[in-house]
């Protein structure tokens, strides 16, 4: 058809489609894409029919699910890097995925979903003489695709020609920076060193973990060494101290109160900072107590011992090696960091405990730190986590140390007051 001059007239020089048959090939464009996609059935996997807390009844997976699902929703609008989904059958991961191929598609733009071991048994069948798809022109494919989608990592026979072929796959996509994404039953530190090293650049790499896998060997019991802390419990926190002054009382009392709820449902990050000796480790080792009472995973980690055990991991004696501590610490449904800047500041601590805090924080892993520093002498990378309204909740205690007859009309005192003053627990 021709389209209109402003005087009404048809304009005979210019030739463009009618609707019907803009329509024709929008809808032929879609086919296209639907069958390069390689989704098959997959294709009715939306963010439609998939609830944003995902189908457990948890609430730590359900806030893991959330994260995942926010995370999806963002790379489909900009497929950036890669995208990881972690978890046990169930979990939701395969439908994630799907779900981002299918937008995806729906905004016209290619994405390519296949199995890892359907992947691997494609490049052997094209090794056939009377393959339509020579193997050259398939791992290419594969390779350059603008969004790959790789489905069931790590449940594909480990030969080591698949080895190699993945090795190629994964390789050149992490070299080109080439949108990714990728989803397993095995945790990070399961998974094969070379690619356990690339999903942990966290420049290019989100990672989540969207369920706790029951036999996942999760936190349940105190580590050796922290037999003071496992005595520590909300019962024998002594809040109403009768040598203070009202005002640390009843600031006191609001911390143990925020610990205790922070205890019954954690979520987001809990940073409770004040002078040595304040009570600060007592609550939160009385959150993991609370947490191991209900039969729930916590972790308990003292920073400088933290780092010191990643350490000793490198002897050849480490009967725990190097990445099963760091992604164990990284990955725990509820993590305790006390004494946090009290670690020795090395670049390589430094390095070590932003991962962890990263990670955390962009998974949104319910976290409480304890520390005897403000946080605005921290690393400004680390203290603008630690400080996000949206995530952390920071409360500081007035009380001086405990043990002894101190008052805390001192600098300490102020300093910690003024961030006080703003606590929501107020």
């Amino acid at each position: 058809m021709h389209p209109l001059l402003p005087g009404g007239k048809a304009d005979y020089s210019q030739v463009i489609p009618c609707r019907c048959t803009a329509r024709m090939e929008a809808g032929k464009r879609r086919a296209r894409l639907e069958t390069y996609s390689n989704l098959g059935a997959l294709k009715n996997f939306t963010f439609e029919k998939l609830s944003p807390q995902g189908r457990s009844g948890d609430i730590s997976s359900q806030r893991r699910f959330s994260a995942a699902y926010d995370a999806a929703i963002k790379f489909v609008a900009e497929p950036k890097g890669w995208l990881v989904f972690s978890g046990p059958v169930g979990s939701g991961k395969t439908h994630l995925a799907a779900a981002i191929a299918n937008e995806r598609i729906a905004h016209d733009a290619p994405a390519f979903f296949i199995t890892a071991a359907d992947l691997l048994d494609h490049l052997r069948s094209a090794f056939a003489p009377d393959s339509d798809i020579p193997y050259d022109r398939l791992f290419d494919q594969v390779r350059n695709t603008p969004l790959l989608i790789l489905d069931d990592l790590g449940t594909q026979a480990s030969t080591p020609w698949a080895q190699e072929k993945l090795d190629q796959l994964l390789n050149h996509r992490y070299s080109h920076e080439l949108p990714t994404v990728i989803t397993s039953e095995k945790p990070l530190a399961e998974m094969d060193e070379r690619l356990r090293s690339r999903l942990s650049d966290t420049g290019l790499c989100h990672v989540f973990s969207l369920e706790e896998d029951a036999t996942s060997g999760a936190d349940y019991s105190w580590s050796e060494g922290l037999e003071l802390q496992k005595s520590m419990t909300f019962a024998g926190f002594d809040w109403h101290r009768v040598n203070l002054p009202q005002e640390q009382r009843e600031n006191l009392e609001r911390a143990y109160r925020l610990a205790l709820e922070f205890a019954k449902s954690p979520e987001g990050w809990l940073v409770l900072h004040g002078a040595t000796g304040c009570g600060k480790t007592h609550l939160a080792a009385a959150i993991v107590n609370f947490r191991y009472q209900a039969k729930k995973p916590a972790l308990f980690v003292v920073v400088p011992e933290f780092l010191d055990h990643l350490r000793s991991t490198f002897s050849p004696e480490s009967k725990v090696t190097y990445d099963q501590m760091f992604e164990r610490v990284k990955t725990t449904p509820l993590l305790v960091l006390d004494d946090f800047g009290e670690q020795s500041t090395t670049p390589w601590a430094q390095e070590k405990l932003y991962q962890v805090i990263n990670y955390r924080y962009n998974a949104q892993l319910p976290t409480v730190i304890t520390t005897s520093r403000a946080l605005e002498d921290m690393e400004s990378r680390i203290c603008s986590r630690m400080s996000d309204p949206k995530l952390s909740m920071d409360f500081a205690i007035l009380a001086p140390d405990y043990r002894s007859d101190k008052r805390s009309n001192g600098p300490v005192k102020r300093a910690y007051a003024r961030r006080g003053r703003g606590n929501r627990a107020e």
